[in-house]
């Protein structure tokens, strides 16, 4: 892991400087944080770079996951879709299955802290034990919740409502609450196996071991394997570029231990690019970070054509490496992509399509909306802006009332 110091010459002194000098006012803050999963999957990809920075700031961080059966993970990916307006068959039974393994983690996970972060719906019913601690709980949605199932939302509202505040990653995200909200977005470490520089020749090892031609056009989507993402969507936008470009696909993705439709969406994805020589699928395990780096540095153009995003932090990732990125205007990639300006948004595959051809065509459009990506990465989506970001909460938490003078 890195050390805050390692960060300087990537944002500069100042903005560590100003992170130490904010720890001053949260140093011994107890603060845990819980998820659903410990590997895969955005959030815990932020809390493992998170938690190590808080604790050399002096806040005694920790992070725990609660436990769940496949029922409960099923389960928790219907809510998870509902919530981001996806049509889903959810009935009593559901409901049931995610109050008794909810129950059993409420017996089983010990919680302490000044400051509780529960992240996502998963663990939310965790709230019960509220009584039982003299701490400030807050609820981080991760995902866009801003037209969803009313079913879920109105079965989850009770829990929400209980909580001290919660947290969204853009504002429109957020619905009205009887509780204080806070604005943070996601981040991406830029020092990480998946962020950090890499040499031609590790790129090129890297697209020659999964069979990949280094020197025809590629276009890359990394993703879960997951309906969302539109993995077959993304397959069709290339086969209409196919026509005019002669380039290649990936679809790469790993798996996540809360995420059990993975495997028949893969299923569905290798079926529909069976037959096409230069549509690569990839299913490479959690961790493959430095593979995922590779592909993407090695892309022409990087694509997510996802129907629902609560971030997409695959986008942040692609635009920190200087790639032209086009990608579907919904959730919190609208807030990464000035359109053609640091990348370019599209609502169909035929515009998808449109905007990849356009970029393969044009090289160097497509370098000058990479690098008006990149920027915009640097000024807003990295990791010590995140870092500022929560040092603030955990200070309107414990000072709440009190002015907090620096």
């Amino acid at each position: 892991m890195h050390a805050l110091k390692d960060y300087e010459s990537v944002v500069g002194a100042e903005i560590v400087e100003e992170l130490r000098l904010l720890s001053e006012k949260t140093k011994g803050l107890k603060v845990q944080n819980v998820n659903s999963t410990a590997v895969g999957g955005g959030v815990a990809e932020i809390l493992n770079r998170m938690v190590p920075l808080l604790r050399e700031l002096e806040v005694d961080a920790r992070w725990d996951v609660i436990k769940g059966g496949e029922k409960f993970f099923k389960v928790t990916k219907k809510f998870h879709n509902a919530l981001h307006g996806k049509a889903e068959e959810i009935g009593p039974n559901d409901f049931s299955v995610f109050l008794e393994t909810s129950e059993m983690n409420n017996r089983s996970l010990e919680l302490a802290g000044d400051i509780l972060v529960i992240h996502d719906p998963q663990p939310i019913a965790l709230i019960q034990q509220k009584n039982k601690l003299n701490a400030k709980w807050i609820w981080r949605c991760h995902i866009d919740v801003s037209q969803p199932d009313e079913r879920v939302w109105n079965f989850l509202r009770p829990f929400m409502d209980r909580y001290d505040g919660s947290v969204f990653s853009a504002p429109s995200f957020s619905q009205e609450l009887p509780i204080r909200q806070f604005l943070i977005s996601p981040s991406i470490d830029p020092l990480s196996d998946k962020n950090k520089e890499l040499s031609e020749e590790t790129v090129r090892g890297i697209l020659e071991k999964f069979q990949i031609d280094p020197e025809k056009p590629l276009v890359t989507q990394v993703s879960r394997f997951d309906y969302l993402k539109d993995p077959l969507g993304v397959i069709e936008a290339f086969e209409r570029v196919q026509k005019n470009v002669d380039c290649q696909l990936v679809l790469v993705g790993g798996e996540a231990s809360d995420d059990p439709e993975s495997v028949e969406v893969l299923a569905r994805v290798r079926e529909r690019a069976a037959g096409n020589p230069d549509v690569h699928v990839l299913a490479i395990p959690s961790g493959s970070d430095l593979e995922i780096n590779a592909l993407q540095r090695g892309s022409t153009v990087i694509v997510q054509k996802s129907i629902r995003e609560g971030f997409g932090l695959t986008v942040t990732e692609a635009l920190w490496k200087a790639k032209p990125v086009v990608a579907s205007a919904v959730g919190g990639i609208t807030l990464q992509i000035s359109h053609k300006y640091s990348g370019l948004l599209c609502r169909s595959v035929e515009g998808a399509a449109y905007a990849i051809k356009q970029v393969l065509q044009n090289p160097e459009y497509g370098k000058r909306l990479g690098e008006n990506g990149r920027e915009q990465v640097r000024q807003n989506f990295l990791l010590t802006r995140h870092l500022r970001d929560y040092l603030l909460l955990f200070l309107a938490l414990s000072h709440e009332g009190d002015i907090v003078r620096f």
